[in-house]
């Protein structure tokens, strides 16, 4: 029940419906333990009421190794939904499901692009399953590498970074690459980790909101990418 409530990608209505099936599943006894009223601290809900027949029609379509068509869309400085390419359809092979920062991602081939994208579930619009058999999984793919890769779902230039961090951050470093992270001790106040990252200003900013206390000391040509970013931000404050 708590996780009904608090996922961002089913909508408030959706929660109250699943969260009431829920409770009838127990006796009223335990319903009333279970129904906690969870504080989830102003967490925005999906608008998109399919997104729950989405996510079954892709599954679907993953199980039965077809191919899928939808649009997709963003919004306007206006806040109204816009979409994508003048209602582009795309057409789709999808390879897995993946949840991040509490989205729903479908990770697979699009013939539009020519290679494996991703798309949030909870933006496709008027979504189809076809009868066209889905392009195989490149060899190589694996979901784990490419969630690791594409850092806060950016898809930019995949680098090797290596990270320079006080010791306190460790714990943020393992938040968002693992245990499995490759770190070594620098100093008696410093560790580096070396870091499979999409080159992006997303991932610039997770750095500058350490205050300091992390930088990348390595390559040279993101170290470069990162100072022309933080320039370009404090011209634009400046003007």
């Amino acid at each position: 029940m708590d996780a009904v409530q608090a996922a961002k990608f089913i909508p408030a209505k959706q929660s109250k419906a699943l969260i009431a099936k829920l409770s009838s599943l127990a006796s009223i006894y335990q319903a009333d333990k279970l129904n906690r009223q969870l504080y989830v601290d102003k967490q925005p809900k999906a608008a998109n009421e399919s997104v729950l027949y989405t996510v079954d029609l892709i599954h679907a379509a993953i199980n039965g190794k077809k191919q899928i068509t939808f649009q997709y869309y963003e919004y306007t400085a206006a806040k109204r939904r816009s979409f994508k390419h003048s209602g582009q359809v795309y057409q789709f092979s999808p390879y897995a499901l993946l949840w991040k920062n509490d989205s729903y991602y479908a990770l697979g081939y699009s013939e539009n692009h020519g290679k494996v994208v991703k798309f949030r579930v909870d933006r496709m619009a008027n979504p189809k399953s076809t009868e066209k058999k889905a392009i195989p999984k490149p060899k190589d793919f694996r979901v784990e590498t490419y969630a690791k890769s594409v850092f806060q779902m950016f898809d930019e230039e995949t680098h090797t970074v290596t990270l320079r961090c006080e010791n306190s951050l460790m714990k943020s470093v393992i938040d968002q690459f693992g245990e499995k992270v490759k770190t070594e001790i620098a100093d008696d106040e410093h560790f580096t980790a070396m870091v499979g990252v999409s080159v992006s200003p997303t991932f610039f900013g997770w750095i500058v909101g350490f205050g300091g206390k992390m930088e990348i000391a390595a390559p040279e040509d993101v170290q470069e990418k990162y100072t022309r970013a933080l320039n370009g931000i404090l011209e634009k404050a400046h003007k």
